[in-house]
């Protein structure tokens, strides 16, 4: 129609600044962290960001890639300062579990009442698979965040300025087009002596959890071997196969 105007929509990224508080703490953390992007020579802004996280040794690594880069970067290690559950995946809503497997970010909340928090895609399918063949029928659960204000149930709880570097890393790497941003959930890391002795000991007489377990080990094994994401599927079992 003559005369109309047409409104571009506002970025990912423009949209999460139209928050007061967030852009806020872009204002007052952003430079810092693009400086260290650059001791460490990686292009700003990440085109890519990949969390793993350990829950017995309690750690959560943040890998980037830059534009161009072809293998993740360790951008840094958080603590993860609280958290509750046992060794293995959650199976249902009450657990108490922190999930374990693969996952994705698939909310961004700066609204939260743990300061800020990012949303997993638990359940994916491989949990719901798993979840109806172990309990018929019942609820797995959802809701699960890393967040900060370190408390816990169920969760993987940081303190307030990890997660709000983390939210500003995500939110950029989401702005340029990463819609998936893994997050993996490991029992323990996998490369520490006194963290794999825990494991063995935990897994020992447990077939089925020790399956699972390994199947996790490998994913690990191909990310140190390439610095790249190794391909993970589901079969019909609920199942992780690793490429």
């Amino acid at each position: 129609m003559p005369g109309s105007r047409v409104f571009a929509q506002p970025s990912f990224l423009d949209a999460q600044r139209t928050d007061p508080r967030i852009d806020e703490i872009f204002r007052a953390r952003q430079d810092a962290m693009k400086k260290t992007f650059a001791e460490k020579k990686i292009s700003w802004p990440p085109r890519s960001v990949y969390i793993r996280a350990f829950k017995y040794d309690k750690l959560m690594e943040i890998w980037v890639k830059g534009e161009g880069q072809k293998t993740y970067t360790l951008y840094k290690t958080d603590t993860i300062c609280m958290q509750i559950g046992t060794t293995g995946p959650k199976r249902m809503r009450g657990d108490l579990q922190i999930p374990e497997g693969f996952y994705y970010i698939n909310e961004f909340n700066p609204n939260s009442n743990y300061h800020l928090s990012l949303g997993l895609n638990y359940p994916n399918v491989s949990d719901r698979i798993v979840c109806d063949s172990v309990h018929p029928g019942s609820d797995p659960g959802g809701e699960i965040f890393i967040h900060g204000n370190c408390v816990s149930i169920g969760c993987l709880a940081i303190n307030d300025s990890p997660i709000e570097e983390l939210y500003i890393l995500t939110s950029n790497a989401r702005a340029k087009g990463q819609d998936f941003i893994p997050v993996h959930v490991f029992p323990v890391k996998f490369d520490v002596e006194r963290s794999m002795d825990y494991l063995e000991k935990v897994i020992r007489d447990d077939k089925p959890l020790k399956k699972f377990e390994y199947t996790l080990m490998q994913a690990f094994d191909r990310f140190e071997e390439r610095r790249n994401l190794p391909v993970i599927m589901v079969n019909r079992k609920g199942e992780y196969i690793i490429e």
